[in-house]
């Protein structure tokens, strides 16, 4: 799932007219959160960085094949540069390989009406998730880590500020607890959408509610050995296709 960074050329009053998601019973209650309004452990930022240039040195090879390849097939831009919000008030360049047909005056979630737009090329990367490779340069920045929420934009952090203000208080994640286990049923609702207003109201209806409850448990259980579980289930999700992940036991 794609969110193009032209969102703001949506019609203002679709936007506002949609329902925020019900979550009062969990935002406000301040047990188990930082205090700062980012907070990342410096265990978790030299994990970071170390697992960063680790894979580099294998996976650059493999970034250079795809860009060369990218811009043979589908020419320029060969990523897909878009703001996204670091935390509540910050914003960075988040990076991917482009993978979709680039289309003016574009906006909004990615549903069955944009399928069209994703390139054959387009389809291997995001299955085979290349595509998200890119983002090992905005880990090493400090702009990402390797979990937490999916980065998202500045509009729906202001329609929902106060639950922003808990999720992005960690750096958003290549992957996450939502991701993890919310990805492919989220897929599934915007794939039955054959407009981008259905897309939207889908999104936010449906899907934005599980993934900021999703995020905020993660926001309050966050640990090095829940990072390593959420990697590792990942990795089996990418190599083995295997959509259930096995269940995080606590110690």
């Amino acid at each position: 799932m794609t969110i193009h960074q032209d969102w703001d050329k949506a019609e203002a009053a679709e936007l506002t007219a949609l329902a925020a998601p019900k979550m009062t019973w969990f935002v406000g209650d301040g047990h188990g959160f930082a205090q700062d309004r980012e907070h990342m452990p410096l265990s978790k930022r030299l994990f970071d960085i170390s697992l960063a240039l680790a894979l580099l040195v294998p996976l650059s090879i493999v970034m250079v094949v795809v860009a060369a390849v990218l811009l043979l097939v589908q020419g320029r831009p060969i990523f897909y540069a878009a703001p996204r919000m670091r935390s509540a008030d910050r914003t960075f360049t988040h990076l991917k390989f482009r993978t979709m047909l680039r289309q003016d005056g574009d906006f909004g979630v990615t549903g069955a009406h944009k399928h069209w737009r994703i390139t054959p090329l387009g389809r291997f990367l995001r299955r085979s998730r290349i595509d998200e490779l890119p983002q090992l340069f905005n880990i090493l920045k400090g702009d990402m880590s390797f979990v937490g929420p999916r980065p998202t934009i500045r509009e729906y952090v202001e329609r929902y500020p106060s639950i922003y203000a808990q999720v992005l208080k960690n750096r958003p994640g290549v992957t996450g607890l939502a991701t993890l286990i919310y990805h492919r049923h989220e897929d599934r609702v915007l794939a039955r959408c054959k407009s981008a207003k259905a897309t939207e109201l889908a999104y936010a209806r449906r899907c934005l509610p599980t993934k900021l409850k999703l995020d905020l448990i993660y926001q309050r259980n966050r640990s090095m050995s829940l990072d390593l579980w959420v990697l590792w289930q990942t990795l089996r999700v990418v190599i083995y296709k295997d959509e259930r992940p096995k269940r995080h036991g606590r110690r």
